[in-house]
């Protein structure tokens, strides 16, 4: 499958496609206020390109758990003034395609508007109820998350009586909502949301099973870069994700997941194309 982006693309046959994260934020749980000026963004985001991203995944608002500190809400003139000057700039200056990682409608509009391409929404298109309309007006690819509660609650109820099918059948069932909207089927994307409502274990039996959400038939996006589960894992503090997170991404070349959603993007692309090297060598 290929996403077409304007005179931009996606080719998801062409090996798995690496998202970098660019956190306009002063509060995200692993590189908060490095990039939070504009100008630190941007050539972050440059940066990226050069270390192979395929997409730069640009947020405006922390969507980290508690564990991490105080969840705080950002307003919607805040959030674009943090992200849309960013997309501006790096459209100017790079052809690489952008993603807006927000739940607001009028945030994703103004991001589209100003160069961005993919909406990645992490409410599955559930927080605002005009998302949808400006995703299939746009003709924007849309990539929905599964995750219970908000970032604030989230991390309260971990249990599932059904890990695997529970989270299936909601992404089913947004992915019905988006095609319902006038979303094209080849423009939906599916992310289980790792980290978001789910236990340690949950997110090892997630990873463990990936396959079973590419038989919804849609790219699947991952995101556990540098997240607790992984150095708690390991018995590690929050500066121990880095070698984790590049053996999860292995683990998702071997999966063959779609995209992956990653922090450390050089050593993250590295560490995947030698795996694809070794699946593919046959």
């Amino acid at each position: 499958m290929t996403w077409l982006l304007g005179d931009r693309s996606l080719d998801f046959g062409a090996g798995m496609r690496i998202m970098g994260i660019l956190n306009a934020t002063p509060d995200s749980f692993f590189d908060g206020g490095r990039h939070s000026d504009p100008g630190a963004a941007v050539e972050r985001g440059l940066q990226m390109v050069e270390e192979g991203a395929d997409i730069v995944d640009i947020g405006g608002e922390s969507s980290r758990p508690p564990v991490y500190g105080e969840v705080c809400e950002v307003s919607e003139e805040e959030e674009c003034g943090r992200v849309v000057p960013v997309v501006t700039e790096l459209r100017r200056q790079s052809d690489v395609p952008i993603s807006v990682d927000t739940v607001k409608a009028e945030v994703a509009r103004r991001a589209l508007d100003a160069g961005a391409d993919i909406v990645n929404d992490i409410s599955a298109l559930s927080a605002d109820p005009q998302m949808a309309g400006v995703a299939a007006e746009r003709g924007a690819p849309v990539i929905l998350m599964h995750r219970r509660g908000s970032p604030a609650t989230m991390q309260r109820n971990t249990k599932y009586a059904d890990l695997l099918g529970e989270i299936r059948d909601y992404l089913a069932d947004r992915v019905e909502a988006a095609r319902t909207a006038g979303i094209g089927e080849d423009r939906i994307a599916v992310d289980p949301g790792i980290g978001f409502g789910k236990s340690i274990e949950g997110n090892l039996r997630l990873i463990h099973h990936l396959e079973f959400f590419a038989e919804l038939g849609y790219p699947v996006l991952v995101g556990a870069s540098r997240k607790s589960f992984i150095w708690k894992t390991l018995g590690l503090g929050p500066e121990g994700g880095l070698e984790g997170s590049l053996a999860v991404a292995v683990v998702c070349a071997l999966k063959e997941v779609h995209m992956l959603r990653v922090h450390d993007v050089e050593a993250t692309v590295r560490a995947v194309r030698m795996a694809e090297a070794v699946i593919h060598v046959g």
